[in-house]
């Protein structure tokens, strides 16, 4: 069975969604990208800053509530179904519960072929490119740069630290059947 679904884990400002578009373009298949933050820009605005939804704190803390969940569960469906109708998913994401949240991926992608890969990127490097992004909240980037990979087993793992977003889709490529 050939690959269906890449999930790209990795801290906030890691590079993922450069690598995910890079993939894209050299992947000979089709293959569509979504990320968590399609999931967040989708949900209505007074789900933000709200104990049911996705509220973050002032030192980059992210909580996600009970309608977050319901949504995420529904997106996570969605995207199973369009990788099971042979459409190539990357799915860029932010394991903030690090293996609980592989688990919770995991079971709504059972049955299918799924490439688990982990960007790294140094905590500080991280930090500095959420700076110039200037629509995060300072600190998530340090604070998620490990904890999205706690106890998370992935086929394979790049560091974006220093390496370029094409150099690191070529070497998940590789590994894409």
């Amino acid at each position: 069975m050939s690959t269906q679904i890449i999930v790209i884990n990795g801290g906030s400002s890691s590079g993922k969604t450069g690598i995910a578009r890079c993939l894209k373009a050299i992947l000979p298949e089709l293959w569509l990208s979504f990320s968590v933050d399609d999931l967040i820009a989708a949900m209505p605005a007074k789900q933000m800053d709200s104990d049911g939804g996705v509220k973050l704190g002032e030192g980059g803390e992210v909580s996600l509530g009970d309608d977050f969940r319901t949504a995420e569960r529904a997106w996570t469906t969605g995207i199973a179904a369009m990788a099971r109708e042979g459409v190539g998913i990357i799915l860029d994401d932010v394991f903030l519960s690090g293996q609980a949240s592989q688990d919770r991926v995991r079971a709504h992608f059972e049955g299918l072929e799924v490439l688990w890969v982990g960007v790294h990127c140094d905590a500080e490097v991280a930090a500095a490119r959420e700076m110039v992004r200037g629509d995060r909240v300072l600190g998530m980037a340090a604070m998620q740069a490990k904890l999205a990979h706690k106890g998370v087993v992935y086929d394979v793992e790049v560091d974006s630290t220093h390496t370029e977003a094409l150099d690191c889709a070529r070497i998940i490529a590789e590994h894409v059947r």
